[in-house]
């Protein structure tokens, strides 16, 4: 694409797409890391939450984007973990990012507040796992959240993030895959 930033971590997006066809797990990176790097910087962000590691693609660029700021990454999958803290590693950015292992709701409530960004990449978003989302969020927060398209809850969750009470929002993509929302 003329005109798009160069992407550090193509090579384990790659792996990532190679990963998820060996194996026929759910490991779909996003598909716009220097993105999130942007979004990331623009945010000035010193904390920054993603739920879904997989192989570490979005960990590492959000890490990228925001020199000064740690990343927790929350991903059930021992063997995503372990493939994610090597990719990590090697990019020598593990001083930086933490890959907490286990499911969302029970890794969520053992983390302080005050989150400068998160980021929802994991499966259809639910409102209960929005709601907990928006209590770790400080507010003026960027929340970004993917996989709105995919029906039932995450329909849900998409009108809860344009009522215009708790979120200024903004679909980023022309098939309104994923939103970015600023918490009110």
């Amino acid at each position: 694409m003329a005109g798009a930033a160069p992407d550090p971590f193509a090579k384990i997006r790659a792996a990532t797409d190679a990963h998820r066809a060996q194996h026929g797990c759910g490991a779909y990176p996003y598909d716009n890391g220097p993105l999130l790097a942007a979004l990331a910087a623009a945010a000035g962000a010193r904390r920054i939450l993603e739920l879904g590691t997989a192989l570490g693609y979005t960990a590492l660029s959000f890490a990228s984007g925001a020199p000064d700021a740690t990343v927790d990454t929350i991903e059930r999958d021992a063997e995503h973990v372990r493939l994610a803290r090597d990719n990590i590693a090697g990019a020598a950015l593990d001083h930086r990012i933490t890959v907490h292992e286990g499911d969302f709701a029970s890794i969520l409530p053992t983390l302080d507040p005050g989150y400068d960004v998160a980021f929802f990449d994991g499966h259809a978003p639910t409102p209960a796992l929005h709601r907990t989302l928006r209590g770790l969020l400080r507010t003026g927060g960027t929340l970004i959240t993917a996989n709105l398209t995919h029906g039932g809850t995450a329909d849900t969750v998409r009108k809860a993030l344009f009522d215009g009470k708790s979120w200024r929002s903004a679909v980023v993509d022309e098939d309104g895959e994923t939103a970015i929302s600023v918490k009110l």
